[in-house]
């Protein structure tokens, strides 16, 4: 298609040429590139060289500073069943607690390096005796149960601890300094929406929303969801 809309271009630059004269082919073949260029969305080649487009570029996230994030959010441990371990995982057939296909959420689960970002504040599996408290809630909320954008820019640049994460580029400690905080500003504008202060129950409640009702955020989503927010 690109192909024909540029031979139909050349055709009529040909014929403006003859009609204008020796003088006007320069000008006019770039004010025509131009302007095909403007209303098809399409570049052309004139001349040897090509002529930019005019249509929008998407902006994109940079992994390498994105990951900065999801290594001071992410956690090596999680809690998965959101029953509260009350499941006995004996294929009871009227169990309440089995997933739609039968199958089982796993109670928990560990990694060597930091893998999800919970989306809960608090969880405690008593049949198991086991509890867990979300790095990001204890953490980031450490003062109260709500934070300004500028007081969570600052508790995630310069307070939480980075680790290598699992998922995303691979950044050592030692470089994973946040010397832009642009990104993380975005973040707390996709978490808080049009709130100025962004609650402890607001950002776990919109992280299990931008996971897919799951019960964490894993690299792949987080990275997509600052991509489509920006």
């Amino acid at each position: 298609m690109t192909r024909r809309i540029c031979a139909a271009a050349a055709t009529a630059l040909h014929v403006f040429i003859l009609a204008s004269g020796a003088d006007a082919f320069v000008p006019a073949e770039t004010k025509f590139a131009h302007t095909l260029a403007t209303s098809t969305g399409t570049t052309c080649r004139t001349s040897g060289r090509r002529t930019t487009s005019l249509a929008s570029a998407e902006v994109s996230v940079d992994p390498k500073e994105a990951v900065k994030l999801f290594g001071r959010l992410a956690e090596k441990y999680i809690m998965l069943d959101d029953s509260g371990g009350m499941c006995c995982y004996s294929a009871c057939s009227d169990c309440e607690f089995r997933l739609p296909d039968g199958g089982y959420k796993m109670a928990d689960q560990s990694a060597a390096r930091p893998k999800w970002i919970p989306v809960y504040e608090h969880r405690v599996f008593e049949t198991l005796g086991k509890e867990h408290a979300s790095k990001w809630s204890t953490e980031i909320f450490a003062e109260g149960p709500a934070v300004s954008k500028d007081e969570f820019v600052a508790k995630v640049t310069n307070e939480l601890a980075y680790a290598p994460s699992l998922g995303g580029p691979y950044l050592s400690a030692s470089g994973a300094a946040i010397e832009d905080d642009k990104l993380v500003g975005k973040l707390f504008d996709l978490l808080a929406g049009d709130k100025e202060k962004l609650t402890k129950h607001r950002m776990s409640t919109r992280m299990k929303e931008i996971a897919g009702e799951e019960e964490a955020l894993t690299w792949p989503t987080f990275l997509s969801a600052l991509e489509e927010y920006m």
